[in-house]
This record gives C-alpha cells, sequence and structure tokens, in this order.
C-alpha cells in the first residue's frame, strides 16, 4: 500500500489518480479529503502530520509513503513523530515532496531552512527515501483567476524576469515513478519547467487559451508585498519575492531531472493553462 499526504493538493491529486491508474494500492491522506476527493476504489482517511497520534493507524501497513505537509509548513511539523510513525507501520520507501530553497535559500525559514530539517530526517530515518525539489508551480497561476475572470486583466511584479515554473502534473509523475518503481532509491531531483517564464508572458497565454486580451498590470514590489501579506506569512512573502525579483542562478537554471525521470520533456505553462482553462472563462 502507497499512502499519500497532502492527497488534496496540486499534486498529491494527480498523485493519487496516477498511483490509482497503474493499480496500486492507494490511501489518500489530508486533514479534509473526503471520497468526492478521491478516484473509486481509492481509501480515504482523514489525519494530521502535526498530529503524530492520528498518523499511526493510517500508515499502519504501508509499504510507501509520499510525504508532503500539506501546507502545514514543514517548520510545524516534528519529523522524528512522523518517521517513527512510519517506520512503526511498516513503511520501507518515502518520497519526499521539498523545496528548491534547501539549496537556494538554506537560511530562509521560510523556503530553505525547515524544508532542509525535513530532508535531513528522511535520509537519516534507515527507510528508502527520494528527494523532489521543485521550483514554483504553474498552478500559482490560479491565483489570478479572479480577476482574469472579471476584468482580463493580470497584476504582479517583476514582470520580465523569468523562472522555470513546473507544473504540479510532473512532480506527480516523478513522485509516482519513485513511489512504485526501483533505481530511485537516495536520489534527489530538481524539478522545473522547461523554460523560464515570465509573468507578462504568462498572462499572454491565458489570453491566447482565451482567444481574448488579457492586460498585463505590472505591481511594485511594496503593492504586491501588501497583498501578499493578507494570506501569506511576512517571512514567507519577503523570500517569495526576492525569488520573484532577484533569481539566482540556480533559481533559473533549467533541470534535466523530469525528461531524465519520465522520458519526456516537462509540460510547459500554456499546456497546464489550456488544460486548467474554465478557471479563468
Amino acid at each position: 500500500m502507497i499512502v499519500v499526504t497532502g492527497a488534496t493538493g496540486n499534486v498529491g491529486r494527480p498523485l493519487v489518480r496516477a498511483l490509482a491508474a497503474a493499480g496500486e494500492r492507494v490511501t489518500a491522506v489530508s486533514r479534509g479529503v473526503t471520497a468526492e476527493d478521491v478516484p473509486e476504489g481509492v481509501a480515504h482517511r482523514q489525519a494530521d502530520l502535526a498530529d503524530p497520534e492520528s498518523l499511526w493507524p493510517v500508515f499502519e501497513g504501508a509499504d510507501a509513503l509520499f510525504l508532503h505537509d500539506g501546507g502545514a509548513g514543514a517548520h510545524q511539523l516534528n519529523p522524528r513523530d512522523v518517521l517513527e510513525a512510519a517506520k512503526a507501520g511498516g513503511v520501507g520507501r518515502i518520497v519526499l515532496l521539498s523545496s528548491q530553497g534547501v539549496v537556494t535559500r538554506p537560511q530562509s525559514l521560510s523556503h530553505g531552512d525547515a524544508a532542509g530539517s525535513l530532508e535531513d530526517a528522511v535520509r537519516q530515518s534507515g527507510r528508502g527515501w527520494t528527494l523532489l525539489r521543485p521550483s514554483g508551480f504553474t498552478s500559482n497561476a490560479f491565483a489570478w483567476a479572479e480577476s482574469v475572470r472579471v476584468q482580463r486583466t493580470v497584476a504582479a511584479p517583476f514582470g520580465d524576469i523569468g523562472l522555470p515554473v513546473v507544473d504540479p502534473a510532473d512532480i506527480a509523475e516523478v513522485a509516482a515513478t519513485a513511489l512504485h518503481r526501483d533505481g530511485h532509491t537516495g536520489q534527489t531531483y530538481e524539478l522545473t519547467g522547461p523554460a523560464l517564464t515570465t509573468p507578462r508572458q504568462r498572462a499572454e497565454a491565458i489570453g491566447v487559451a482565451l482567444g481574448e486580451p488579457v492586460r498585463f498590470l505590472e505591481q511594485s514590489r511594496d503593492e504586491a508585498r501588501a497583498q501578499m501579506l493578507r494570506f501569506m506569512p511576512e517571512p514567507v512573502v519577503d523570500t517569495t519575492l526576492a525569488i520573484l525579483g532577484e533569481p539566482t542562478a540556480a533559481e533559473q537554471r533549467i533541470s534535466p531531472d523530469v525528461e531524465r525521470v519520465l522520458g519526456r520533456a516537462p509540460r510547459t505553462f500554456d499546456g497546464w493553462v489550456r488544460r486548467h482553462l474554465s478557471a479563468f472563462r
């Protein structure tokens, strides 16, 4: 059995579908998962990684674990308690969804330091492990959905600075491969998209897919910061703005790892938009 935590998220949802389609026995886990969130025949259990006691019955009989904090934040977890429950349940293989910030922003609590501590705990767990370090997600563009629907506009800072955003479906496929196929133990994969794209280019791609123009409105750093502080902690906002506005060479590097694992090029932002166009209509 494979346990997928964060099963209702942008990565967890396609991962559950991919594993079920491959014939694997899957248990989908998140704080609020219901039968409507998973394919027919997939078990679902509500549990919270921040509450290790809730995990013991979930992990019982599991062979492999996809570990993702499901939005709780790595700094809120006690990795030793989570991994103790996993080992007690019989888990022998762990695939951890970590962060590119472990290497690009190692001193940042929001992106590097906490995720790095979780990586260390997984490596030292005595289980077989694979680490996934994605760049920013294409699905972050969902934040623009309402303004596109209502006003056909996208507002964002740093309109002409490109990053190799990755499709969560690619992360899910790499995770599925590492969970149920051999040859990935002890590997760390950096997952990016196939090219640098800027916020202005992404807004244009949404317009092309809709068949009508979407106007890009460039925010100042202060305007973007004020908006982001409404729903994100201050350290996360400041680190995010630093990545968006002053990315390091490593954060703009296009990794070969998606193609290396899957045997095909990573999905494009344009393709992600076409698959999720209903959110922007």
